[in-house]
């Protein structure tokens, strides 16, 4: 499961130093919301998501510090502008590169202020410590530094290379030099150095449980160990990963097709899978599914929004394999939606990892189409991130999901957009954004708002030469 290390320290404090003053987040200009793109622009409630758009920008400005990185979270239930969390991951950083991108694209910061902020934010990027190439789980997000005891508590924190969270970080500097070319050089010899190949144990046919083919968790920087698992689901968000190391050449491409569609007949899991066995590219997979209220998909690990839907805001995965992941998000948007208002009659829905609004951390999700025994369950904490994220497949039913939890809980922060989870069950809000949720919004809106404006750096290069033919090849049995 992704965010190994986050689960287990997400207790964060402010930080001391002042946040970066930026200048105020404008609206889009008539001309700018006009040239925003062809699919998503129009309609009654385009000119809300641009609101949505502009006051989740103001937040991750508010998370971004003087030194140019995007911190965990902020409280939004102390007066005046929120202060930074002291901490930071690859993922937030990465998170804090997109929406800048995006802000830019949209037209909600005008293009020098955009090209100003990136190149800050890459400038800090280039002073972090690295290891293997890759970056650590946790950095002092006021100076960049490798945290080793936790800010709030002084608990000793182990660094540690995640492979899903430096892919997000990965992604969020790709876009960065594709927003603004004269970075290209810069983050091309940062990248130089990311080899997936490091995370990945070659497929042994004769041991497949100790070579799987597969991308390990992470490794331990002090002793170089790695997790004992492996990321084996492959409707899950390490897939990032997978996809840049096959498009980079880093790793081969049969490493998709060892990817678990459900986890085999034979072994224990949600549900007894459907599906055969087939042979693609000389790899026999068995090509299962998961049945759902009458619907066959292919299911996440834990059922959460995030697992399966977060990739696609930059991998364009339902226009190339329109007949197989085009098809299985959509059922699993459907099922999300079900499940909120018909299975547990919640009346809202949305399920994905978020802040407990009570405090804390906790992963959430659908446990039905997910593949863990006792899994991710909803609990009836609705995360406005999830159904964000459901925005190109159930667009009316999206807006009309957000506008209630706003309208109903106070879920709406005027200034810095969706508090990050609600208990749709007691009423309580949380009182923080997390820069994953608040990333994930942004990047939700500028692709409803400015199709492809995020997914250009995955569309040329190795993703298209590499990866778009595997995603052609793809027949899920649903």
């Amino acid at each position: 499961m992704a965010r190994l290390d986050r689960r287990t320290l997400l207790t964060v404090a402010g930080g001391g130093a002042a946040a970066l003053a930026l200048p105020a987040v404008t609206a889009p200009t008539a001309a700018a919301a006009d040239t925003a793109g062809a699919r998503g622009t129009q309609g009654p409630d385009t000119g809300l998501l641009y609101t949505w758009f502009r006051d989740t920008y103001r937040s991750i400005e508010a998370l971004t510090t003087d030194f140019g990185l995007t911190a965990d979270k902020a409280d939004l239930s102390r007066p005046g502008r929120p202060v930074p969390s002291r901490n930071t991951s690859p993922t937030n950083i990465g998170c804090g590169l997109w929406s800048t991108a995006a802000a830019g694209g949209l037209g909600v910061i005008d293009r020098p202020t955009m090209h100003r902020r990136l190149d800050h934010m890459v400038s800090a990027v280039e002073q972090l410590e690295r290891f293997h190439g890759f970056w650590v789980n946790w950095y002092d997000s006021y100076d960049g530094s490798v945290l080793t005891t936790w800010p709030e508590t002084g608990a000793p924190v182990r660094p540690f290379l995640s492979s899903v969270d430096n892919a997000w970080l990965v992604a969020g500097l790709r876009i960065a030099a594709d927003a603004s070319p004269r970075l290209g050089n810069r983050v091309r010899r940062i990248l130089a150095t990311a080899d997936w190949s490091y995370y990945y144990t070659p497929y042994d046919p004769a041991d497949p449980v100790k070579g799987p083919g597969q991308l390990r968790g992470g490794f331990w920087t002090d002793t170089g160990e790695p997790t004992g698992h492996h990321y084996g689901a492959l409707n899950t968000e390490p897939r990032m990963a997978s996809y840049l190391g096959i498009a980079d050449g880093s790793l081969p491409a049969d490493h998709y097709w060892h990817l678990l569609r459900t986890m085999l007949p034979e072994h224990e899991q949600e549900q007894s899978p459907g599906g055969s066995y087939t042979t693609v590219d000389g790899i026999r997979v068995f090509n299962g599914h998961y049945t759902h209220r009458g619907r066959k998909l292919v299911p996440s690990w834990g059922g959460s929004m995030f697992e399966a839907l977060m990739v696609p805001l930059f991998v364009p995965e339902p226009e190339w394999a329109r007949r197989s992941w085009g098809l299985t998000h959509q059922r699993y948007v459907r099922s999300q939606i079900e499940h909120g208002m018909v299975e547990e009659g919640y009346g809202y829905w949305g399920f994905s990892p978020s802040n407990v609004p009570e405090g804390g951390y906790r992963e959430y999700g659908v446990d039905a189409i997910g593949m863990q025994v006792e899994g991710y369950q909803s609990s009836g904490v609705v995360t406005p991130h999830a159904a964000m994220l459901a925005l190109p497949y159930a667009r009316s039913e999206a807006v009309a999901n957000l506008k209630a939890l706003a309208r109903d809980f106070g879920a709406y922060h005027d200034g810095y957009g969706f508090r990050d989870s609600v208990n749709v069950r007691t009423g309580r809000v949380s009182d923080f954004v997390l820069a994953l949720d608040q990333g994930m919004i942004a990047a939700a809106l500028a692709q409803e708002l400015r199709p492809g404006l995020l997914q250009r750096p995955f569309r040329t290069g190795g993703f298209a030469a590499r990866v778009k033919p595997l995603l052609a090849k793809e027949r899920f049995s649903i």
